[in-house]
């Protein structure tokens, strides 16, 4: 497989919101560029890519409609602050420690099966908990 994935993790939604984010290190080892054009997990209702750009002291979030650009030898970090896949109407609350199954989508690569460890819920501006995990490519 021409994607390494490493270091997936997911933060816990807020109590008033049935939304969560995951994270993920994509590095893209194939021969052409690639994109990241889809995420699904069965625990959400919706599940999209999103990106954050920061504008002084405003965050605006969009949904990236045609993914996410995987430059061949780059490693792309979604992470708070950043891009990230946004999990849109859990059925129900994420519970730290809980691995939520994802299947990655990508333009020219196998698609991937992947878990991403729950960690403490939090703002999108705090540093990232937990020790980093790898999913390494087959």
């Amino acid at each position: 497989m021409s994607i390494d994935i490493r270091r997936p993790w997911a933060r816990m939604q807020t109590a008033e919101s049935g939304d969560a984010a995951g994270f993920v290190t994509l590095t893209n080892r194939g021969p052409e560029p690639d994109r990241l054009v889809a995420a699904a997990t069965p625990l959400a209702a919706r599940t999209e890519i999103w990106g954050i750009k920061v504008v002084g002291a405003e965050l605006r979030m969009r949904r990236l409609e045609s993914g996410l650009h995987l430059p061949r030898d780059m490693a792309i970090e979604l992470k708070p602050r950043g891009y990230h896949l946004f999990f849109q109407g859990l059925a129900k609350p994420l519970a730290r420690g809980q691995k939520v199954p994802v299947t990655l989508t990508f333009a020219s690569s196998e698609p991937r099966q992947i878990e991403l460890i729950v960690e403490a819920e939090g703002p999108i501006n705090k540093d990232t908990l937990g020790r980093p995990q790898e999913v390494q490519a087959g």
